[in-house]
């Protein structure tokens, strides 16, 4: 049995804890904005592929694997930015990203996320290593680039061969430090990998 002069503390912590776990449960209820990036402009084929190509998600580490928006403000620090989040996950919104744009240039006779039959004759796959924005100047007004870095092997599925690897990465500096600046300068950042991968992709399985 507690000592009587104990009670008056214990109620105390007990309503301070009690009001500390409902303002996380406020917080952890707001709304985030959500952003997502955009397939860029694509100039199609003159005539439709007869391959079948499956984009799997790159695989990536558990701190990339999330909807949040990765900042990292010194090499080995990771955080997120508050308030906002993407429409999805760094690897499935990158395959959307790469399905949408091999479909438009039409050098595939089909680009899905799964095969229309057994197998495809083609899987595109990844390990993305680097999706976060960086600020590593040490200061509050210290510049914000995007950082993006994706290996992709071309699978042919009969044989289980590599026909083609390559590693792309690109950086794109953010106007400044605001949450719409950095997400611009992720769109800018995947624009430009994507328009790197479709030629390549698109030799590599002809």
């Amino acid at each position: 049995m507690f000592p009587r002069f104990l009670f008056p503390a214990l109620a105390l912590a007990l309503g301070t804890s009690g009001c500390a776990a409902i303002s996380a449960l406020d917080t952890a209820s707001e709304p985030l904005d959500v952003y997502e990036l955009q397939t860029p402009a694509i100039d199609g084929a003159a005539g439709r592929g007869w391959a079948e190509l499956v984009v799997e998600p790159p695989i990536a580490s558990g701190a990339l694997s999330s909807e949040r928006i990765m900042i990292r403000p010194a090499p080995l620090q990771a955080q997120y930015l508050p308030e906002a989040r993407w429409s999805d996950d760094a690897p499935a919104m990158l395959q959307t990203l790469l399905v949408r744009s091999l479909a438009e240039t039409g050098a595939f006779a089909s680009v899905g996320r799964a095969p229309l039959g057994a197998q495809g004759d083609y899987a595109l796959l990844g390990e993305l290593t680097d999706f976060q924005a960086e600020s590593y100047g040490g200061s509050a007004d210290a510049p914000v680039s995007v950082h993006l870095r994706l290996m992709l092997r071309l699978v042919r599925e009969r044989d289980v061969v590599v026909v083609a690897s390559r590693t792309f990465e690109v950086r794109a500096p953010a106007a400044d430090d605001g949450t719409a600046s950095i997400v611009a300068a992720f769109d800018r950042a995947a624009r430009q990998m994507i328009s790197e991968i479709l030629p390549w992709a698109v030799r590599a399985g002809s």
